[in-house]
């Protein structure tokens, strides 16, 4: 085998590294998923499996079944997870369990949750040198193979990752399991501080799949005080924050291998999305408008709500964690993760649309001073007008020789340029003396 006599099968302590990395987070694997996840620019996975059987010998991996397809099944002891941990980087405390026994049954929803983080991580191929043959006619320089082209980019590392992840509740007796997390991704670097993974075989129910959601809900609710007194939510003792209105996003990602047919699980994601609208929903917000005609406006408040993101693995391995491949449930399409992860309607959104209202109302305002502006102006540039003449007083009450404003004189006799309408109306209405019977009422 080439091997040593502490590791007869010839491994290296590199990928001896990278096998405990692996079954440090995925917790049970075969040696293809460890390949692909750690060192894709192998030529095989032959390194890895004798890797696997170094490691057992000395009772820190362990083999108890194969998967469905045939492949050999590891896990770690209690040994092993302790090198993990330090391969890792990570607290033991923070590992949580070996997985011990779940290779007995094909681990059929571990597989796929490997091929979950697979598929997101896509770590690069780096190239590598075959090893040059001690033969003279090899002395030409080694050609450098290139490695195998990945696709699309991925997100994070093998270190980003932690899987089978409870999330407790305090209790009576101490804490409880909310819910237990498939897998969790932190890749800060990547605009992605937390996300929570679910992998759904649509073996159970989709009733049961929605009814986790309620218990994430539970879980980011609660909330615990700091050392000064301020109120935060429990996740945030473990995880950073999102950056983002209300709680941490979760990603389903379907896996309906050749149980489920596309209309099957078209009606199989819609039935999870009906089921759960009142966790990702959100509230609607109503706000007042200020100009007649303008159409009344508001937000979704997003505080306690949760992100809930569709995916399929076959989607995910085709055109990785960057294309449009994340149904945000209320979005209605496939995008990029950071436009589902974006809110387009939430109190942000509604605030720039305000601000371009007060900006559209302002620039009105000024237009409205400028032509006023305008008009006073050519007020001021025009002739004052002459005052009307002051009507001529009444020879007999001196009031105007018009009347009083407002009143109507029909009655009145014509006017004689010298009294009022009532003046001249009294004198008309006295009984005539014999004198005006004969003569005439003299004219004043």
């Amino acid at each position: 085998m080439g091997g040593s006599k502490a590791y007869p099968y010839g491994s290296t302590s590199a990928v001896r590294g990278h096998v405990l990395a692996a079954l440090g987070v995925l917790k049970v694997a075969s040696a293809d998923q460890i390949h692909r996840l750690m060192a894709p620019g192998h030529k095989d996975n032959k390194a890895f499996r004798n890797a696997l059987l170094d490691l057992a010998r000395h009772g820190i991996t362990v083999s108890e079944g194969s998967s469905r397809d045939g492949n050999k099944l590891w896990s770690l002891t209690p040994h092993g997870l302790d090198a993990a941990a330090e391969a890792l980087g990570r607290p033991a405390d923070q590992m949580g369990g070996t997985a011990r026994g779940a290779a007995r049954s094909g681990a059929p929803h571990a597989m796929a949750v490997n091929e979950t983080i697979i598929a997101i991580t896509r770590t690069p191929a780096a190239p590598t040198s075959p090893v040059p043959r001690q033969r003279p006619e090899s002395a030409s320089p080694p050609v450098v193979v290139g490695a195998d082209a990945m696709g699309p980019e991925g997100i994070g590392t093998v270190g980003s990752w932690s899987t089978e992840v409870s999330l407790n509740l305090p209790s009576s007796r101490g804490t409880r399991t909310a819910v237990r997390a498939d897998a969790v991704l932190q890749a800060p670097e990547a605009g992605l501080p937390v996300l929570f993974v679910e992998v759904d075989n649509c073996t159970e129910t989709p009733e049961r799949l929605a009814a986790k959601f309620e218990k994430y809900r539970t879980y980011f609710r609660l909330k615990s005080k700091t050392t000064q007194g301020l109120e935060l939510p429990v996740w945030r003792s473990r995880y950073a924050a999102t950056g983002r209105d209300g709680h941490p996003p979760v990603a389903v990602v379907f896996n309906s291998g050749t149980r489920m047919g596309p209309e099957g699980l078209k009606n199989r994601m819609n039935t999870v999305l009906q089921q759960t609208r009142d966790v990702w929903s959100g509230t609607y917000r109503w706000q007042g408008t200020y100009g007649v005609g303008e159409e009344r406006d508001g937000y979704y408040d997003y505080a306690d709500a949760i992100p809930v993101l569709f995916t399929t693995l076959d989607r995910l391995q085709a055109d990785g964690p960057h294309g449009a491949v994340w149904r945000r449930c209320g979005h209605g399409q496939f995008e990029t993760l950071p436009e589902a992860l974006a809110n387009p309607k939430d109190h942000d959104a509604w605030a720039v649309r305000e601000e371009a209202r007060r900006q559209q109302r302002d620039a009105e305002r000024e237009e409205q001073q400028q032509v006023w502006g305008v008009q006073r102006e050519r007020w001021t540039q025009e002739p004052a007008l002459a005052p009307a003449p002051e009507p001529e007083p009444c020879e007999r009450c001196g009031l105007p020789i018009t009347g009083q404003p407002g009143i109507l004189y029909d009655d009145a006799p014509p006017e004689d340029g010298r009294h009022c309408p009532t003046c001249r109306t009294d004198p008309q209405q006295q009984p005539m003396t014999l004198r005006q019977a004969v003569f005439g009422r003299p004219k004043k």
